[in-house]
């Protein structure tokens, strides 16, 4: 089969270095399949930099750790793929484990991307801790900004939300009407429960503090490989309560190498020697 045809130059020397750089800055293991895709993703921004070639874009990104360009850069190379409820057996789960639970609840969603997976969670809140949910809180992070100025927005597509139930739209969303129509818009109350802010899992320093009831991490630990999976459950550890739970997302598995988690039902994890 004969090459893409392409207008930037793009060698074998430019995606091996692209892989490095994206798995030593966000954690990412970039597969070899994914070359069609980092080409597609990154061209726009190749272009904006006034260059014609990847390795003189990829050049300042090398060579200054603090380039404005990083934040495009990651953000192009990021994933987003989520609905609301999206893995639905993981939230009656997270309503039972929160509902007689003393004190505020705190949970934590480390992969948030547009806000749909946030908004889950604070709407099974609500529904499972009723006037005590106004003092849990969400923390909801991601490394993609672009995602997060969406889920910050709080507003979807009306067929976003039409899968929920009718009393859940009614309750928890406002529809749009004249120029917002056609949208809904997550309700005022539910908002005021979620803290949006960036998050590199791969950093040394996470911005949140613990413990958490429970901790949302679900369809990212495939991004990584094998050493940064089992560093982050690491550090998950020392941020969860001692009977906290760890949802993860339907393909990953924890459970063949050493880490501080215990499989307690599908796909949720609670630390090893922890209460139930």
């Amino acid at each position: 089969m004969a090459p893409p045809v392409r207008d930037l130059v793009f060698e074998d020397a430019d995606f091996a270095r692209l892989r490095r750089l994206i798995g030593e800055r966000a954690g990412i293991a970039l597969s070899e399949r994914k070359r069609e895709m980092a080409y597609s993703r990154l061209a726009k921004r190749v272009r904006l930099a006034g260059v014609r070639r990847f390795a003189d874009y990829l050049d300042p990104l090398e060579a200054d750790a603090a380039h404005p360009e990083w934040e495009h850069f990651t953000n192009a190379l990021t994933t987003n793929l989520t609905s609301f409820f999206r893995e639905s057996h993981h939230f009656p789960l997270l309503a039972e484990h929160v509902a007689h639970r003393p004190g505020p609840i705190s949970v934590w969603c480390c992969a948030a991307s547009t806000g749909e997976e946030p908004w889950s969670i604070a709407i099974t809140l609500a529904e499972a801790l009723g006037p005590a949910a106004e003092r849990a809180e969400i923390v909801a992070t991601d490394i993609d900004t672009r995602a997060l100025t969406d889920a910050r927005a709080a507003i979807y597509p009306l067929a976003a939300v039409e899968k929920l139930s009718e009393a859940r739209r009614k309750q928890f969303f406002l529809r749009g009407t004249g120029a917002r129509a056609g949208l809904a818009r997550v309700a005022p109350a539910l908002r005021s429960r979620v803290r949006f802010a960036p998050l590199n899992l791969a950093a040394e320093r996470w911005p949140v503090d613990g413990p958490f009831d429970a901790i949302f991490c679900r369809n990212l630990m495939i991004y990584f490989d094998k050493t940064t999976q089992q560093r982050v459950l690491h550090r998950f550890a020392g941020l969860i309560k001692p009977d906290g739970l760890l949802f993860a997302g339907h393909s990953e598995n924890f459970s063949y190498f050493d880490n501080p988690f215990v499989l307690r039902s599908q796909t949720v994890y609670q630390l090893r020697g922890g209460r139930r």
